[in-house]
């Protein structure tokens, strides 16, 4: 076949086309463009997060009081660290991709070889991180009370600490007052023959509240915002009050439909916005290994091109640069 490439006669212009137009192969161009529309994809999911958040600005979780857990560390509340550790491991892979274009740039089959295995590894390590946040985050903490309203009530108590005396959080496992009963989780063999009901709460909300009796310094913190930002706790009167008149479900962790931490509505953005970029990363991780063993089998050196390197550390650019944003709506803001 004739592969003979008929001239346009419009190659030196900017937008000549030909074999490259803007001067880029189309390989690349294509990359661009499923770069450019994947952007507003995210940028459409991060808008809605922020007219949610705007909305429910009262009532909107605090991220240092949520995401507050290091592996190994158990017990101590660290906010923040762990994200930003993860933060720190993808730029940095992100770097190593930079230094992998640029051997082969320089068609140095060696160090584009050690720079994309470095990548790898380094998407694989946030990856992991990912999960194990996401474990952690649907497991939870402490636990909380959803009201008949849909609202969260959280517990905690007065301690002084250096002189001062602060609110801290109290797991529903230290408050709750286990009463003999028969709870029976609703399953098909025992009821409706085609429907099946979730796993069945820790407590009840009656062993909530007799716990909660029992124990004189713990109050109820809600969860709006007062006037200077932090969230609401009531006095030991309304806290009994709000619990035993308006407690519906306890709730443990998080899932799609409701939370510990606040508004349901940041769950549901949490686990849709972060894993939808952990889809894009685990993608790219795949791409990479594809990339990487080409590069050990000298595919790109027969070529006498790395392009390919080129073309799969621009998407891997856009996915770092994505969780840049996404870590600061959900992390920072």
């Amino acid at each position: 076949m004739d592969s003979t490439v008929v001239s346009t006669g419009t190659e030196d212009k900017t937008w000549g086309g030909g074999n490259s137009p803007l001067k880029a192969s189309y390989g690349k161009m294509m990359m661009w463009f499923f770069i450019v529309s994947d952007a507003l994809t995210f940028s459409g999911f991060l808008a809605a997060y922020g007219f949610s958040r705007f909305k429910f600005i009262n009532e909107w979780p605090i991220a240092d009081e949520v995401f507050t857990h290091v592996p190994f560390m158990h017990g101590q509340e660290l906010p923040m660290i762990y994200v930003a550790v993860m933060t720190f491991i993808l730029i940095m892979s992100s770097v190593t991709m930079v230094l992998a274009v640029d051997a082969g740039h320089h068609m140095n089959k060696s160090k584009v070889t050690i720079y994309m295995f470095l990548t790898v590894i380094g998407g694989a390590v946030f990856l992991g991180s990912q999960a194990w946040e996401w474990a952690t985050f649907i497991q939870g903490d402490y636990g909380a009370v959803q009201t008949k309203g849909g609202n969260i009530l959280q517990f905690g108590e007065y301690v002084t600490e250096d002189g001062e005396e602060i609110f801290k959080r109290v797991s529903i496992d230290d408050i709750a007052i286990p009463q003999e009963s028969a709870r029976i989780s609703h399953e098909r063999k025992n009821g409706i023959w085609f429907t099946d009901e979730g796993s069945l709460p820790p407590y009840t909300v009656d062993e909530i509240y007799t716990g909660l009796a029992a124990q004189e310094n713990v109050v109820v913190r809600t969860q709006f915002l007062n006037e200077e930002g932090h969230k609401t706790i009531l006095s030991r009167a309304e806290s009994l009050k709000q619990i035993k008149e308006n407690g519906k479900l306890v709730v443990k962790g998080a899932n799609l439909k409701v939370n510990e931490y606040g508004t349901s509505l940041f769950g549901d953005f949490f686990f849709f916005i972060t894993g939808f970029h952990g889809f894009h990363v685990l993608s790219g991780v795949i791409l990479n290994i594809i990339i990487f063993f080409n590069v050990v089998l000298g595919t790109y050196e027969r070529r006498g091109s790395y392009e390919m390197v080129e073309k799969v550390g621009l998407y891997w650019h856009f996915v770092d640069l994505v969780w840049v944003f996404v870590f600061t709506f959900f992390y920072l803001v």
